[in-house]
């Protein structure tokens, strides 16, 4: 759980640097390999291999809530850490203590494990997700903050296979 902890908050970091600082050139190293309609792949170095990640934003966010950070869904290769097909959802609040998130795409549905503001597809899952998000059109990612307000987030496949093709390919992983 450590590394994974450590891992995520240097893609969060990497992340928010990727939207928020290209400005400043903070972001130069990591590289924007594309946009494909919804979604955008990026590629950087972690640990001296190749690291890569894919993330969209919401079509449609849903709850009764007054304020929301950013809301974002990953998908992540990092070599250096043997990951491949690593699901995240950041929610842009912090889940409710031991909570769950649930996901359908299509007719699949799968259940993410949370922790501060962050849900992550256990290991096995991760590749069954991928699988169904290359064949869907749509998913759907529900949860619950801390304050128990339940959430619904809809997010466009559109463009996810061609940015799935193009974040392997840069990190030399087989689609």
């Amino acid at each position: 759980m450590k590394i994974l902890k450590q891992s995520f908050r240097l893609f969060a970091l990497i992340l928010a640097l990727s939207f928020a600082l290209p400005s400043l050139g903070v972001a130069q190293q990591i590289e924007k390999l594309g946009q494909f309609t919804d979604w955008s792949a990026y590629r950087y170095s972690h640990n001296g291999k190749p690291a890569c990640f894919m993330a969209s934003q919401p079509k449609k966010a849903e709850g009764n809530y007054t304020r929301r950070g950013q809301i974002h869904y990953l998908v992540s290769h990092r070599a250096a850490d043997e990951v491949r097909d690593e699901n995240s959802f950041v929610a842009g609040y912090t889940f409710k203590a031991d909570s769950r998130v649930s996901v359908a795409v299509g007719n699949k549905g799968f259940t993410l494990f949370t922790k501060g503001d962050t849900a992550w597809a256990r290991n096995e899952d991760d590749r069954a997700m991928t699988e169904a998000m290359i064949k869907g059109s749509t998913m759907v990612v529900k949860g619950t903050s801390s304050r128990g307000t339940e959430t619904t987030d809809t997010f466009s496949l559109s463009g996810f296979t061609a940015s799935y093709r193009a974040m392997s390919k840069a990190c030399g992983i087989e689609p």
